[in-house]
């Protein structure tokens, strides 16, 4: 493009900072005409690189007052400004930078940087939005101790808190006052702070292993303080269980979080001043989801768990991303596992990662764990960082069990706290603490696309051995055709023809070593010999799915029936079941494509059946064994995705069970009904899924009968994981009381933004044909706000993302729209704007009149003057696919 195409920064292109910034003292002064920061910097030519060099300092949208040095002020020809930077040609070996900018956070929609939320001051500088309030080296590998002082109308902003220790505080003239706040420990700029506004402090206490108390404070709007117990719960249910299982102990004597409502992500981890989108904080049993709770107690946790695992020891560039993200993502997941149910934690996380994180490595943007290059960094806060990046953590933990990786965990720490490192240096520390090599390994930061298992058994009853052959591929993605064998743990156990687990001995070992496994796959193919198999087993692989690949195993229907009744390792008597169901509902797809009628086997009926009778052992478990495996996954399984077939097709299935197990979803409704104290314990929540999961079922074929249960549940529950359930039904039939029911839940939580957001995410997936024309109804709404990213989520990409079977419909309208949102968004808000393309970024995956439409969409993008290197990037990516 002649327009200046955004350029790639790439990982190899890596160099120490020229400088060091030891010390920042910022003196940031709000007003309502605009904001003036005083930066006072203590720098030094980095030793790392020989020579003096020029000192070239980040800043955006930033109006420059004064540049001085040493006391001396700079005049035009001292300095070299530019749109992006501020340079200083020649400066000492060491001195003293002073600089005065102003901006207008008032102004900023991106939220990024120092921007006004509800009328309150905040920032979020993650990745690099620090150079939008002061001039700095904005990036992870240098970093500084904070002195900060705030200084605002008393009035309007009578809080005010930024990192570290408050060391100072009092009034100033015209009715403002001031607070000073010091960090001692040294950061990246991403994770400053600054919170100055109206608001209510919830507080309590925590008292470490070590005796120190720490006071525990979350702020948020007046009139929000009665829904902050449940996040203060998992604060300090997250500090004793970090304390318990990895040894580290809080390090400071004081730690905020703050809730604000326009946030574009879920939270982040700002050394002591978490700052929080409302929706991972408020919560009261009216107006929170069960999943609602379980994302608070698990984002609290993620966040307070990067005070260790990304602000003690952070990363030392961006590409390294996964080191924090990955490993905290593996840590929250460990710890709501402990809290919860672990084995539906486990299926949930999964899920999870076929859902989002398997397309990805599928489609335009398909990159390794820690990337190679990016255009916008913004863009690599990706499914494949995070959730892929948890399961190479989890990897880690089973080739080295337990002790072996909180040994690594130690020495990582030891190693390098305080500093800014990369996965290598994780690797490292892994690899000498369990005295194994690694290096194949580490292929799995380097290495995108998701590997393909593909396994068969053999067995010798003559010589009572039983013989597992995996054949493993990582098929080619944009930049990478050619892939090597993975190093990945296969656990496995075997089953004998009463169900049991068997001990389990391979060739050339002395004696059986336990009934699971950890079989280690590093060559493209490999063979596995256990003996002493005293009849025909049948395997249970990739236990507790001990890696993220793809697998297909040779295992009969009469096999999967077997494991999903019999398996003792909970995750895959649920994979069993699903792996039926996947087989059964492409067959049904194959039918539609080709005419032929449709039939759900009866055996399938009989086990679903099966698991349904005994779901009152355990209901949660039931409530995800009974669910069909859903559309995006059922996508991910075909060569060319066909969503209108996979809707028609799961829809079938899901009627035909409705229909013949009517009469036992109606009972285990009725069974799990009662109007119990709430609670968000595990227990509670499984039945209230298995619950609504039997209502669902049943408004699949929605008789008057199912209509009345869904109303009664509509109005007669408090909880909102009820409410909300109902309506979602209710909502997606063609019940007359739809529209009543919709016009009921607006008018009693029009109040409450976050409520509202699930009336708006109801309508944007509902299935009817007309969902499209709502959603653009929706948009002139007076509850929608184009500028809140949780809105544009909640509606926008609700129905890009959450709802296949019509945005992919087949006149391509669904594309324009979102085309249409994406452009009305990037001038504002170019990371909101760019998170929407994703469903573009996998057009290789669809037919070729599906292609044509998303590629006239995608041009009439790229084509767009002014376009955001975020939204650039996934365009220009996705029309090269």
């Amino acid at each position: 493009m002649d327009k200046g195409t955004p350029k790639a920064i790439h990982l190899t292109a890596y160099r120490p900072s020229t400088h060091l910034i030891d010390t920042v003292d910022l003196h940031v002064d709000l007003r309502e005409e605009a904001t003036t920061v005083r930066a006072r910097l203590g720098i030094r030519q980095n030793p790392a690189r020989a020579g003096a060099e020029p000192l070239v300092l980040d800043g955006q949208r930033l109006e420059l007052v004064s540049v001085t040095v040493d006391g001396v002020p700079l005049g035009p020809d001292g300095y070299i400004l530019s749109p992006d930077h501020l340079t200083l040609p020649d400066t000492p070996d060491t001195f003293v930078l002073e600089t005065v900018v102003r901006t207008r956070p008032q102004d900023n929609m991106a939220l990024e940087g120092l921007y006004k939320s509800s009328g309150n001051y905040c920032t979020q500088c993650e990745a690099e939005g620090f150079r939008k309030i002061t001039y700095f080296i904005d990036r992870p590998d240098v970093m500084a101790r904070y002195t900060t002082v705030i200084e605002a109308e008393k009035a309007r902003y009578p809080v005010l808190l930024s990192n570290g220790n408050l060391v100072g505080s009092g009034d100033a003239a015209d009715g403002r006052h001031w607070a000073k706040w010091e960090d001692p420990f040294p950061k990246p700029c991403y994770l400053f702070a600054l919170v100055a506004g109206d608001l209510r402090a919830v507080e309590d206490r925590f008292r470490t292993r070590s005796g120190r108390d720490v006071a525990l404070r979350i702020y948020v709007e007046p009139g929000n303080e009665d829904k902050c117990d449940h996040a203060m719960r998992s604060l300090k249910k997250s500090m004793a269980w970090d304390e318990e299982v990895y040894g580290l102990e809080y390090d400071l004597d004081i730690f905020n979080i703050v809730a604000v409502s326009d946030f574009n992500m879920g939270a982040m981890e700002n050394k002591s001043l978490n700052v929080f989108n409302t929706k991972y904080i408020l919560a009261r049993p009216e107006t929170a989801t069960d999943g609602d709770f379980l994302g608070i107690e698990a984002v609290v946790a993620h966040e307070y768990f990067h005070n260790w695992t990304g602000n003690r020891v952070t990363c030392r560039d961006w590409f390294q991303l996964s080191l924090k993200e990955g490993l905290t993502v593996f840590r929250d997941q460990q710890f709501s596992a402990d809290m919860n149910s672990a084995a539906v934690k486990r299926i949930q996380d999964v899920q999870g990662l076929r859902t989002v994180q398997f397309p990805e490595d599928s489609g335009a943007m398909a990159h390794p764990v820690r990337p190679e290059s990016y255009v916008e960094i913004n863009n690599f806060y990706t499914p494949t960082v995070y959730n892929k990046g948890a399961e190479v953590i989890r990897m880690y933990h089973t080739l080295l069990g337990a002790e072996g990786f909180r040994r690594g965990m130690d020495l990582y720490f030891q190693r390098h706290d305080g500093q800014a490192v990369t996965c290598d240096d994780f690797a490292a520390a892994m690899a000498d603490a369990g005295g194994v090599d690694l290096t194949q390994f580490k292929l799995w930061y380097s290495q995108a696309g998701t590997p393909e298992l593909r396994v068969t058994g053999e067995y010798d009853e003559a010589a009572r051995t039983y013989r597992l052959t995996v054949r493993q591929t990582v098929p080619p993605t944009p930049g990478q055709p050619d892939k090597m064998p993975m190093h990945m743990p296969l656990v496995t156990g075997l089953l004998g023809p009463d169900g049991k687990d068997l001990p389990l001995r391979l060739a050339g070992e002395a004696a059986p070593g336990g009934t699971s496994r950890v079989l280690e796959l590093r060559a493209a193919e490999q063979r596995f010999e256990f003996v002493d198999v005293p009849a025909r087993p049948v395997p249970s692989l990739l236990r507790g799915f001990s890696a993220p690949v793809k697998l297909t195993a040779d295992l009969t229907d009469a096999d999967l029936t077997f494991l999903t009744a019999n398996d003792s390792d909970p995750f895959n008597r649920w994979e069993a079941g699903q792996v039926l169901g996947v087989r059964i509902l492409l067959g049904l797809v194959a039918d539609i494509q080709s005419g032929r009628p449709l039939a759900l086997p009866d055996g399938f009926v009989g086990a679903m059946g099966a698991v349904l009778g005994d779901a009152g052992h355990d209901p949660a478990f039931a409530a995800q064994a009974l669910v069909l495996p859903g559309e995006s996954y059922l996508g991910t399984q075909m060569a060319v995705i066909d969503p209108i077939a996979i809707h028609e097709a799961r829809e079938f299935a899901r009627r035909t069970l409705a229909e013949r197990l009517r009469d036992r979803w109606l009972a285990t409704h009725r069974a799990h009904a009662g109007n119990e104290p709430f609670s968000v314990d595990a227990a509670a929540i499984g039945r209230r899924s298995l619950k609504n999961l039997c209502l669902a079922y049943l408004m699949a074929r929605p008789d008057p009968e199912a209509v009345g249960l869904a109303i009664g549940q509509f109005h007669g529950s408090r909880a909102m994981t009820d409410v909300i359930a109902a309506l979602q039904l209710l909502a997606g039939s063609d019940a007359p009381e739809r529209e009543d029911a919709l016009a009921a839940f607006y008018d009693r939580w029009k109040d409450d933004r976050l409520v509202v957001d699930k009336w708006f995410n109801v309508q944007a997936t509902s299935h009817r044909p007309d969902t499209l024309d709502r959603v653009r109804a929706l948009l002139d709404h007076p509850a929608f706000e184009i500028r809140n990213p949780n809105k544009v989520y909640s509606l926008i990409g609700a129905f890009a993302g959450g709802n296949p079977v019509r945005f992919h419909a087949t006149d391509g309208a669904g594309y324009a729209f979102l085309a249409d949102q994406v452009l009305r968004i990037d001038p504002m808000n170019p990371q909101v704007a760019s998170r929407l393309m994703g469903q573009f970024s996998r057009i290789r995956r669809y037919d070729a009149t599906r292609q044509a439409q998303m590629r006239t969409q995608l041009e009439r993008i790229v084509a767009t003057p002014a376009l955001s290197p975020d939204v650039f990037e996934v365009a220009s990516k996705s029309l090269e696919a």
